[in-house]
């Protein structure tokens, strides 16, 4: 009867949701995403004063994301075997110094070394951030993981608000105020470590069998599967390519296109990112319960060949329905960002932060040579058709009929 209870109160621990944690891990994803956002949201700023030009813009972007994305599958392979609690909060004190740094660069360069320590700080931060939500989720992986996402999505979508109502009245000096945000997320990731750590002591034993179990049943998987399972981690990672150098089209350059064919001032057209990024943001949280319900094949296929048509009409509108599209289209494209994530984790169980680090990470972090490139396109043909070229990328989108249904990734693993 003892026995009997304690398999009970293990398989309710396994399957139970722990909410708070998740909520406090995605605000810390929203300040975290914010930080970052602060860079790109700055380019306006950074233009006129200093006299960038588009390529020296995409450079600072690329900077920024390689960094911050680039380097996250290097550590999310040494935290799967050695989980790091307190690399979260020294993370964001990395971002901390960049926030400070870019409030107080007087030179390109100084800019560039300041975002590369805003772009350490979220590397070490996404795939243990990721991990958390993965711990905490229970049997609800596809709603922690919308969770967790929508807060770094959120975060996002306030750039365009610190641009018109923070950067552009106060300068480059105004980045100072985000040193609040930072020490902020800080403390919390402090409290999060903790329960992490707490957690990795409670459960440490489990998931050495685990992983001892899993390393077994790979030795008696077929090779056929071995081969599908790499082949579509290799196709995830180049949709999610596609899917950012599309984001990185929209949140770094759009703004300029509208004021170039719209004839509106910076802070107005600032709005169009900020309801593309905030659409998304809903998209993201409802994208989770949605392919819980449904699969999660199925949503990504949906998420960019259901917003590709639409994003074909995008430099062809006027103003005004302009600001209906980018709403429709941010809602759709990414409704699947938190579940490529979780599609990636059932494809390899058991490399949560390697996962993390290859689909937040590196295929996101791609789009940061999408910056550079779509920067220098803009320099070279226009505004214009970089804008053209940008929304034809969501048909890539026609690849995710290649991918294995759910069915037969949990096949494969069984």
């Amino acid at each position: 009867m003892q026995a009997q209870k304690i398999r009970q109160d293990t398989a309710t621990n396994e399957t139970s949701t722990v909410y708070p944690i998740l909520f406090i891990i995605g605000l810390v994803h929203l300040l975290n995403d914010a930080l970052q956002s602060v860079v790109p949201a700055l380019f306006p700023v950074l233009q006129n004063s200093m006299g960038l030009t588009f390529t020296q813009l995409g450079l600072i972007a690329f900077a920024l994301n390689a960094t911050s994305s680039l380097i996250q599958p290097v550590v999310g392979i040494i935290t799967d075997k050695r989980p790091s609690p307190y690399a979260l909060p020294i993370g964001l004190t990395f971002s901390l110094f960049g926030i400070i740094g870019l409030a107080l660069a007087p030179s390109f360069w100084v800019i560039i070394i300041s975002v590369l320590f805003i772009g350490l700080g979220s590397a070490a931060f996404h795939p243990e951030g990721s991990r958390v939500a993965y711990m905490a989720a229970g049997n609800r992986r596809g709603l922690a993981q919308s969770i967790y996402q929508v807060g770094g999505n959120s975060g996002q979508a306030l750039a365009p608000l610190m641009a018109a109502y923070i950067l552009l009245p106060l300068g480059q000096k105004g980045v100072l105020w985000f040193t609040i945000v930072a020490a902020a997320a800080v403390l919390l990731l402090l409290y999060i470590a903790a329960w992490y750590k707490q957690q990795v002591a409670n459960t440490n034993r489990p998931l050495i069998q685990k992983k001892k179990t899993i390393k077994v049943k790979s030795t008696d998987k077929s090779i056929g599967n071995k081969r599908i399972i790499i082949f579509s981690i290799c196709l995830l990672v180049f949709l999610v390519f596609a899917r950012s150098w599309f984001h990185a089209g929209i949140t770094n350059f759009y703004a300029f296109y509208a004021i170039e064919n719209y004839g509106i001032p910076i802070a107005d057209s600032q709005i169009y990112i900020f309801v593309f990024l905030g659409a998304g943001a809903v998209g993201t949280f409802f994208g989770g319960p949605l392919a819980d319900r449904f699969g999660k094949r199925l949503v990504i296929s949906l998420s960019m060949l259901g917003s590709a048509p639409l994003a074909l009409l995008l430099p062809f509108v006027g103003p005004t329905f302009a600001y209906i599209l980018v709403a429709i289209i941010g809602f759709i494209i990414l409704s699947s960002f938190s579940v490529t994530v979780v599609y990636a984790q059932e494809l390899v169980p058991g490399r949560i932060g390697l996962v993390s680090g290859l689909i937040v990470g590196l295929a996101f972090g791609m789009g940061a040579v999408g910056s550079v490139a779509l920067g220098v396109l803009a320099d070279w043909v226009g505004l214009t058709n970089t804008i053209i070229f940008t929304v034809c990328l969501p048909f890539i989108g026609l690849l995710t009929f290649f991918l294995p249904s759910d069915k037969k990734v949990r096949e494969m693993h069984n």
